[in-house]
């Protein structure tokens, strides 16, 4: 009676956690939503009005989250960038423009990433003008006391012809009429790095008290998803420590947030893309202000300083606005800004984090497929654990070699459970086994799966990475649903039901693994293992199509590896066998005596 009830039990208790799975998911993993119908009449976009975006959860990604807003982006952006008055940018890293009114760097896009998996879906745009949905842009300016600065009007000059080049720099001129002249040369790399020049050149009587700033403008409707384990909004290193720390709301509910310390670097960092500003020789402070309306800003502010007229003074500053390649940010802190490779939130783990993003890079160099570098990644982890595993199986036949005198202590101490318990510790000591050695492999697998999991969900080089036939994205959830016939049937099942062809051969190889498993002494234990591959299978379908690769691969070693080792030890596999036909007679007469 009380096994029954006890898989009652653990029956409810597994549905209870499916049914409340999909909750979970979709607030970890939400996914966009059905776009709004964006109506179009005589050759022009008029968008619906826009639902509240407000309301709608960030996705994991980022990037505008209603069709309305998509909708009105674009025609926002035709509108602002056909305006005139801009100088235009082309670097392999990025392309775009720059607003001459304001000096506005506000129209970037990232050449080397694409919206979404379609290859004609056109490169990431990471900065937008001031006013649109999207609106995020930088701008270096100056503060001062009884001195006409810059503003965000202000019609600066620049060369006839001039474009932004990595081999063409260019250098914007304002004079304000009173013996100041301001300049800023704009350099841009290969990359995702621009460098500002900021001079001020006092050619009045009279000294003059001045304070470079540099700033990053955004709206936090385009943020991606921030989690407890992937760290989405403000972000800076100061006094040399990364700070992962402060989120939207915070800024939004302190109106300004002072870093202690001295910026190394600030600004704004999605899962994969991030803008900030680095100074250069110089100290700054760095603060994170709400401007209301979901608009948010990055200061980094220069000491005042004292221009005596015939003098000048220059500050140099870093401008980061791309992708967060590792290669990239690392090349970066090499080049002088402190822990820059460190904005890729690894976490604690990332010692070993890392090697594996290493390992698993390396060999996508050799093959040039992720899917194909994921199941090599999971034959050499398997490979360095079979001496663990020849010790488990050794464990195990230690383990069947006592059976009978635990029963006997078992049977003579019932009625003691703690007396019980001792007798079979001081069994395990006499006999030297260590009852837990089988757990061990498992236990050893488990950071190789976390370092997987976090690249995957972290690392931009494998977003929209392919495998074959339907897996196009292996940072994605298998698109392929059973329950609506790969797509066949118009309808999208709940986040718990969504049961893709890799959820079933996770569940499918992980039976045949258990099975290959010795019997429990438990027969609960044993109904709760026999849940385990399906409940598993619930749980793991909404989660990167990569993770689940590496896990069907592990059970296929593993299961190769235990026929293997039972091969090496047929009395182990008999004395299994043996057990298992115990174990379900003595199943079989409980199910009889009910």
């Amino acid at each position: 009676m009380d096994n029954q009830r006890n898989i009652i039990l653990a029956v409810v208790l597994t549905a209870l956690v499916l049914f409340g799975w999909e909750a979970g998911v979709g607030y970890f993993y939400p996914q966009t939503k059905t776009p709004t119908k964006v109506e179009q009449a005589g050759g022009a976009e008029e968008a619906a009005e826009p639902s509240n975006p407000a309301k709608i959860k960030p996705t994991r990604e980022g990037g505008l989250r209603d069709a309305a807003e998509v909708a009105l982006e674009k025609q926002d952006l035709k509108t602002a960038l056909a305006g005139g008055g801009r100088l235009p940018i082309e670097a392999p890293g990025l392309s775009g423009s720059i607003n001459l009114n304001g000096a506005l760097i506000d129209d970037l896009v990232i050449n080397r990433h694409r919206e979404t998996v379609k290859k004609d879906s056109g490169p990431v745009r990471i900065y937008s003008p001031a006013g649109t949905p999207a609106q995020q842009f930088a701008q270096f300016g100056w503060v001062g006391e009884g001195v006409a600065t810059p503003d965000g009007q202000t019609a600066w000059n620049a060369p006839a012809g001039a474009k932004l080049t990595p081999s063409n720099p260019v250098t914007l001129t304002w004079d304000n009429g009173q013996g100041q002249i301001y300049t800023i040369t704009l350099k841009i790399d290969d990359d995702y790095m621009i460098t500002a020049d900021q001079r001020v050149v006092n050619k009045g009587s009279a000294p003059i008290t001045i304070q470079p700033f540099g700033l990053v403008n955004r709206t936090d409707q385009t943020a991606s998803l921030d989690t407890w384990n992937v760290h989405s909004g403000p972000i800076g290193a100061f006094d040399g420590s990364v700070t992962f720390g402060t989120n939207y709301d915070d800024v939004s509910d302190a109106k300004i947030v002072k870093e202690s310390g001295n910026a190394d670097w600030i600004g704004f960092t999605d899962v994969y893309w991030m803008s900030t500003l680095a100074p250069v020789g110089a100290t700054a402070d760095g603060t994170f202000r709400s401007l209301g309306d979901h608009i948010f800003r990055a200061d980094l502010l220069y000491d005042r300083e004292v221009v005596q007229p015939g003098q000048a003074l220059t500050r140099e500053t870093k401008l980061f606005a791309g992708a967060k390649e590792h290669e990239v940010l690392d090349a970066y802190e090499k080049q002088g800004i402190p822990n820059f490779g460190l904005a890729i939130d690894w976490g604690w783990f990332r010692w070993f984090e890392k090697p594996i993003f290493w390992l698993l890079t390396s060999l996508f160099g050799l093959v040039g497929n992720f899917g194909v570098a994921i199941i090599l990644l999971t034959v050499i982890v398997r490979g360095i654990m079979f001496p663990i595993a020849q010790r488990q199986f050794a464990s195990m036949a230690a383990m069947r070699a006592i059976q009978p005198k635990m029963k006997a202590i078992q049977d003579r101490y019932k009625d003691d459970k703690q007396k019980q318990q001792q007798e079979v510790m001081a069994l395990y000591k006499k006999e030297g086994v260590n009852p837990l050695a089988g757990c061990l492999p498992m236990f050893l697998q488990i950071p190789v799966f976390f370092a997987l999991y976090k690249t995957l969900i972290l690392s931009i080089e494998m977003r929209h990475q392919p495998f074959v036939l339907w897996i196009r994205d292996l940072s994605a959830p298998d698109p392929l649903h059973i329950l609506n016939l790969f797509g066949l049937l118009p309808f999208d099942p709940p986040g718990f039901l969504g049961i893709g062809i890799l959820a079933l051969l996770l569940g499918v190889t992980m039976y045949f693994q258990f099975k290959l498993n010795p019997a429990q002494m438990d027969p609960t234990q044993q109904q709760i293992f026999s849940l385990m591959p399906w409940f598993m299978m619930f749980v793991m379908a909404p989660f990167a199509s990569g993770l689940l690769l590496y896990w069907i691969t592990s059970n296929l070693l593993t299961i190769a590896q235990q026929k293997y080792l039972y091969s090496r030890h047929p009395q182990l596999k008999a004395q299994a066998d043996k057990d298992a036909q115990d174990k379900q007679r003595a199943l079989d007469r409980e199910k009889s005596k009910a």
